[in-house]
Parts: structure tokens; sequence; C-alpha cells
């Protein structure tokens, strides 16, 4: 029987504002002893550099400084590598994460255009029946936008909209960014400490 431990995870992250949300995800992860498959799309990378202040020139530099003291093994493929493991459905994974997604990347999968890894990956999810969860990030919302997301539910993708709770008490911003990425490790059933519950 596989150990839970040496699962697979894959994780994107997209242009959307709040690249934060997938990096405390990714050592959440890492730090639980899971192998994570991340995809950094190329705004992605540059949310990195605006938001975060983070020299993106080296990036496989810029990943070890930030994952490699963690218990999990981290597999970077590049968005455009069409060919890596994750775009086939034979490769096991226990499902993928987008968070932060952006509207483009959840209209694309949506849409089955699956013309990169992120989007392949996520069309895999989808063909192979695996938990596919969705974080977009975007306000205010248009029709179009929410048509996306109700096909998304009807197929059965799960969508939490960063939309951080308060019962809670946060009183940092690592809270807010904490609750967001709990509610994504709910999903899965993973145990996790990062947010007081409500009744606790």
């Amino acid at each position: 029987m596989t150990e839970l431990k040496t699962r697979n995870f894959v994780v994107g992250i997209t242009g959307a504002s709040g690249a934060v949300y997938g990096i405390r995800l990714t050592e959440t992860l890492l730090s639980l002893g899971y192998t994570v498959h991340l995809v950094v799309s190329g705004a992605g990378w540059r949310v990195f550099k605006e938001e975060l202040g983070y020299a993106v020139s080296d990036r496989e530099g810029l990943l070890t400084g930030l994952f490699g003291s963690y218990p999990g093994s981290l597999l970077y493929h590049p968005v455009q590598d069409i060919g890596a493991s994750i775009a086939s459905g034979s490769f096991r994974t226990e499902g993928m994460i987008i968070m932060p997604c952006s509207m483009g990347t959840l209209s694309a999968v949506a849409h089955g255009s699956s013309d990169n890894l992120m989007t392949r990956a996520a069309d895999v999810m989808l063909k192979e029946g695996r938990p596919l969860v969705l974080v977009p990030r975007e306000t205010p919302l248009h029709a179009i936008h929410l048509e996306n997301m109700l096909k998304l539910s009807r197929m059965g993708v799960k969508l939490i909209p960063a939309m951080p709770a308060f019962y809670y008490g946060p009183s940092t911003m690592d809270d807010l960014v904490n609750f967001m990425v709990g509610k994504v490790l709910d999903s899965f059933n993973i145990e996790h400490t990062l947010f007081r519950r409500w009744g606790e």
C-alpha cells in the first residue's frame, strides 16, 4: 500500500494577484512530506517579481531558496513543457490546485483549451476524474466569469474563491493567507492547523 506522504500533487500559480497563496500552499504540502509538481505561468513569474519583490532571472535558484529546506520533494515544470509527466493521464497524482487562478486560465480550463502545461495538466484531471481545485482571484466578476465557474462546478471542479474569513480573528496577512490554504487542504482531507475552526 502506498504511504500517503509519497503522493503527488500538482500546483499551478498563474498571473492573478496573490502569488503568495500558491507559495504558501507549496510550502505547506512540502512541509507535510508530499511531492509537489509546480507549474508557474509567465504572468505568474511577473507577479512573483511585482508583488513579492523576487528576482526571477534564476527561476530554479529562486525555487530552491524558497522550498529547498522542506522534507517533501519539489519538481518544477516550465509551463511550455507540454511533454512533462503531469501532461499524461498515465502519471498518477492525487489532484491539482491552481492557486491563484486567473480568469484567463479558468476560461481555458472551462473550454478545454490545453495549449500549455498548466491547462493541459488541468485537462488531465478532468478526463481522469481526479480532484481539480481552482482558487480564482478577481473582483468584480462579470457574466462570463460566472458562467465559466458554473460550467466548471457542474463538471465537478471545486472552486474556492480567495475570500478569507474573519470569524477566527486574523491579525496578520499571514493569517488570511493561511486560512485560504487551509480551505484548500480541507478539500483534500489533509490535516492541518493553519486556522482556528468555528467552535474551537
